[in-house]
């Protein structure tokens, strides 16, 4: 399964960068944790932060190597990617998660709270 996602959040942790041998070379891989908010609009207008959800993200080659550089515990970030389904086998029986792999991981410098638009 394979679906496009594009989101903003906040990293949970620094990334962890690690090497894997794919197709007999080895390719740098970095793993990022991130906090994806999804603001509700209250009645008196304002937003309120409740909700939101943890994903893994998966960034490869050189891209992996600039996220360890770059990016820190709770810098926000905007990645653009594919969302993927992992299964394995645990200690409770077949466990399923959902791992972002990132094509794009941008940095958001600035957060906008509100928004308000006017008929022109």
């Amino acid at each position: 399964m394979s679906a496009e996602f594009i989101g903003s959040g906040n990293l949970g942790a620094a990334p962890v960068l690690r090497k894997v041998e794919v197709d007999g070379e080895t390719r740098a891989v970095a793993d990022l944790r991130i906090f994806f908010d999804r603001p509700k609009q209250q009645p008196d207008g304002s937003y309120s932060d409740d909700g939101g959800f943890w994903m893994n993200v998966s960034v490869w080659g050189r891209k992996a190597e600039d996220a360890v550089r770059v990016l820190a515990k709770g810098t926000r970030v905007r990645v653009e990617g594919r969302l993927r389904e992992h299964s394995w086998e645990g200690d409770e029986g077949e466990r399923t998660e959902m791992r972002l792999t990132a094509d794009h991981v941008t940095l958001e410098l600035g957060r906008v709270d509100t928004v308000t638009f006017k008929a022109p």
